[in-house]
């Protein structure tokens, strides 16, 4: 399932973030703010962010982000690791 969010292009051209790069530069906004606020495992936050999982583990450090660790976040390092 693909999620396409509609922004308004006035609301566009005041973000001050270069065109090309916003996008992606949004992409790690809402990956961030869904891993703070506990919606999204720390893997799935990281490939929503186009990230390595060390890319967006700097980056949560950089912003003062305690890493959250459970369950589903071993599953996921084990699926990692096993190849999967």
């Amino acid at each position: 399932m693909t999620i396409l969010i509609e922004i308004p292009d006035t609301v566009a051209r005041a973000i001050r973030i270069p065109r090309r790069e916003q996008q992606h530069q949004l992409k790690v906004e809402l990956a961030v703010s869904l891993y703070a606020q506990g919606n999204l495992s720390f893997g799935k936050a990281s490939e929503l962010a186009e990230m390595t999982l060390l890319e967006f583990g700097i980056l949560l450090g950089k912003r003062n982000i305690p890493r959250q660790y459970d369950e589903t976040d071993l599953q996921d390092d084990v699926a990692y690791a096993s190849g999967q």
